[in-house]
């Protein structure tokens, strides 16, 4: 899960600094964006795999 949150922030840094680049290049931008929301969810997966906030 650790490479998985590196992974994101790497990602995360990225998309700032192409973000603030002129010109931008925006299909890049969506596709690093969406693979930053694939790493989130698969995150949140794992945390809920981990550590389940209900009893079972």
């Amino acid at each position: 899960m650790i490479e998985l949150r590196i992974e994101h922030a790497d990602l995360d840094a990225t998309i700032d600094r192409l973000a603030e680049a002129s010109p931008q290049d925006e299909l890049l931008l969506r596709r690093l964006k969406k693979r930053r929301l694939a790493l989130r969810d698969q995150i949140t997966r794992l945390e809920n795999v981990l550590d389940p906030k209900e009893p079972a």
